[in-house]
């Protein structure tokens, strides 16, 4: 059965666009233009992600993404894109740390969303997981500070470990390097971001010896860093 999109945006024109899109994809869509008859649609319309604008009247997109991830009693919490107008919000979304999947800037191109689209339902597909073991073949010993990807020990450092494990904890979600420098270095000690760029890069061969075929941290450019799982 195909996957239903709840596009949640109050300009009708590029809402009609994604419609098009996404229906030609093969999703079931369906539209709404205030944020303030969201919660009531989906008390009887399950759906598997929502495109949530973040300027909408009624009820803003970052409210209404709180109370989604807060849960409702007898519903799946959907799939979340957050979309907005004015790249420096993405900062704050981020530091936020709403939840939300992913996150858009307009202009986007239509075919950008669908790819966006189709990632983060995939990645739901992947949500049961051994406890040792994260999607995607990685296991995770914080007692030896050991990673090994699809059973190849990666020979990390205990940087590149903690990056790791903070990326892979939530996959697609992009992380700032404020963000990862805070979880790499809990002293408070004062690092650049260069930093940061340095150990992602090494991070980045080691995996790659294992995985020639794959890009799994993926720079997003002017925000951060996102792990992405295997195929």
């Amino acid at each position: 059965m195909a996957e239903r999109i709840l596009i949640v945006e109050d300009e009708n024109k590029i809402a009609g666009v994604l419609l098009d899109y996404l229906a030609q994809s093969g999703f079931r869509t369906h539209h709404l233009t205030r944020g303030d008859e969201v919660e009531a649609w989906l008390a009887h319309n399950p759906v598997d992600l929502v495109l949530l604008d973040l300027m909408l009247p009624g009820k803003s997109g970052l409210d209404i993404c709180k109370d989604l991830r807060a849960g409702a009693p007898g519903r799946p919490a959907p799939a979340i894109i957050m979309v907005t107008a004015r790249v420096e919000e993405i900062d704050r979304l981020l530091g936020l740390e709403l939840g939300a999947d992913d996150y858009i800037c307009k202009p986007f191109s239509p075919r950008e969303v669908v790819a966006r689209v189709k990632a983060v339902l995939r990645r739901g597909t992947h949500a049961v997981a051994p406890a040792d073991e994260n999607p995607g073949g990685l296991k995770l010993d914080d007692a030896a500070w050991r990673a090994t990807l699809a059973g190849h020990d990666l020979g990390l450092t205990a940087v590149e470990y903690q990056l790791l494990k903070v990326l892979a904890a939530r996959p697609g979600r992009i992380f700032s390097r404020e963000q990862l420098m805070d979880a790499m270095y809990q002293d408070e000690r004062i690092v650049s971001d260069r930093t940061v760029d340095s150990h992602i890069k090494k991070l980045r061969r080691k995996i790659q010896e294992h995985l020639p075929e794959q890009e799994l941290i993926h720079s997003v450019y002017g925000l951060g860093y996102r792990y992405d799982l295997p195929e």
